[in-house]
């Protein structure tokens, strides 16, 4: 893939920039910050690599080179999937097996950005417009003693399960088809607030109670697919049964 250099890094930027401004902003994509106190930020670079690959298949591993290359190491690098899922941007993922993944070949792991004219299909401003602000996060951080919801991992202290990862507590969606309030969010190390979250409805304590995204069950065998199909036709003659009856009362 090609890699943008640090002269172009700038430009493409800039090139970026333009199209949000006259398609995007409006749609409520949000665009990261090219710089912060003074170095570039992750998300852009992300951003900046995906578009330099315009259209074309893009790993994840390919990213983490270039990420570190450019003098940010990071230990699993996820900023592509926080643009495509939280932010909008027409990014799609092998792992997540997003519609129309197939067209680009997409296994796990890798990225295409299609366009930067248009969001993506599936994002949803309203779900994402009630963002926290520092103190309500803060304070939902203090409600879980500064721990993962799901792991108990604590924040700046190595991770109970991925030794030599420091924990870095994350915003984790609850429900992740409905706005991020103080109701609908627990605090999540980076491991546990993985892709698959947005394909389950959690409880307080971390624990799924329910399914968000039918997908899902494409990440099963074959066998317990059928079964799936299997017990939601019988669970549909069901209701219509229940329906053609008290029609007939």
């Amino acid at each position: 893939m090609a890699k943008p250099t640090e002269t172009e890094i700038p430009a493409l930027y800039n090139e970026i920039k333009l199209n949000y401004d006259k398609y995007l902003k409006n749609q409520g994509v949000k665009l990261p910050n090219l710089r912060l106190r003074g170095s570039y930020t992750r998300n852009a670079l992300v951003l900046i690599y995906l578009y330099k690959n315009l259209g074309k298949k893009v790993n994840k591993g390919e990213i983490t080179i270039f990420l570190e290359d450019s003098g940010y190491p990071t230990n699993d690098m996820q900023q592509a999937r926080h643009l495509g899922a939280q932010s909008g941007w027409y990014i799609l993922s092998g792992t997540r097996r997003d519609y129309a993944a197939q067209n680009y070949e997409l296994g796990s792991g890798d990225y295409a950005l299609v366009s930067v004219t248009e969001p993506h299909p599936s994002f949803n401003n309203a779900s994402r417009s009630g963002l926290l602000n520092s103190e309500s996060w803060e304070e939902i951080k203090k409600q879980y003693g500064h721990s993962c919801a799901t792991c108990g991992s604590v924040e700046g202290e190595p991770n109970r399960y991925h030794i030599g990862t420091k924990t870095t507590l994350e915003k984790g969606h609850m429900d992740p088809t409905k706005q991020l309030t103080l109701d609908n969010c627990i605090p999540q190390c980076s491991t546990c607030n993985r892709p698959d979250r947005n394909y389950f409805i959690y409880d307080r304590k971390g624990r799924v109670k329910a399914i968000a995204d039918p997908k899902f069950i494409l990440k099963s065998s074959t066998s317990i697919q059928k079964q799936c199909l299997e017990f939601l036709i019988r669970e549909h003659m069901e209701f219509t049964k229940k329906v053609i009856k008290e029609m007939d009362k």
